[in-house]
């Protein structure tokens, strides 16, 4: 994809250093998003792309570096939605709807507003059905659609997303690529999904233990040795 015009930064990370406990993930990391923009970040198991976002959203310490949003240093995580990979973290109400309204509640928002936000973002995602389901019931595709439901529904600025295709059937991929296209949202998206990457993400990085590294060619990189592992191929997920 191609990206007009870019508007404002939203997010500027400059010379950070991710770390896991006392481990250094990666030394040096810079990148900016802009609002609207959608950027991609892929790299192996264990190579801090969750470390990555849960640094952004204020999870783990920053030992070196800085984090900016609408440039200041001092982060308002309200205006940060982030998309767990797993979806159980999310839950704080049994009932579906009842948690994806708290979302809007925590934020401030009243109660019949909250009620009127959850019925419509059920209804974007076209899971209606699961408004009086017990979370916990829930299959890990439909655990998924509702923890995007609360993330989606706070109206964040800001949208972090850890594997948000993981245990979605094909069609509900497709609904969800559909629906995060169309939000003029700035997101920092990491997926090993190939094919809902590339109909999404209007830039490519790898994270690797030096750096975040911008990828112009996505096709050749993933077709290619990289990061002294052998030469193979990424496939399209199915």
């Amino acid at each position: 994809m191609t990206f007009e015009n870019p508007p404002r930064e939203i997010l500027t990370l400059k010379n950070l250093a991710l770390w896991r406990d006392e481990t250094l993930l990666c030394e040096s990391i810079n990148l900016t998003i802009a609002h609207k923009e959608k950027v991609a970040v892929i790299g192996h198991n264990g190579s801090g792309k969750t470390t990555l976002l849960e640094t952004i959203a204020g999870l783990c310490p920053i030992k070196r570096g800085e984090i900016r949003l609408f440039g200041e240093t001092t982060i308002d995580v309200k205006q940060i939605g982030y998309l767990l990979q797993e979806s159980d973290d999310h839950f704080l109400a049994p009932i579906a709807e009842d948690d994806i309204a708290f979302s809007i509640l925590a934020r401030g928002g009243d109660r019949k507003y909250a009620a009127e936000k959850t019925a419509e973002i059920l209804s974007t995602l076209d899971i209606e059905h699961l408004a009086k389901k017990v979370v916990y019931h829930l299959s890990g595709g439909e655990k998924k659609l509702v923890a995007l439901a609360g993330v989606l529904a706070a109206d964040p600025k800001l949208l972090l997303l850890d594997e948000p295709t993981t245990a979605l059937d094909y069609d509900a991929q497709l609904r969800v690529a559909n629906i995060l296209q169309k939000l003029d949202i700035g997101m920092a998206i990491v997926s090993h999904d190939r094919e809902f990457l590339e109909s999404i993400a209007h830039r490519f990085y790898a994270l690797t233990p030096q750096t975040l590294k911008r990828i112009d060619d996505y096709e050749a990189f993933i077709t290619h040795s990289h990061d002294g592992m052998p030469p193979h191929i990424h496939s399209r997920a199915k």
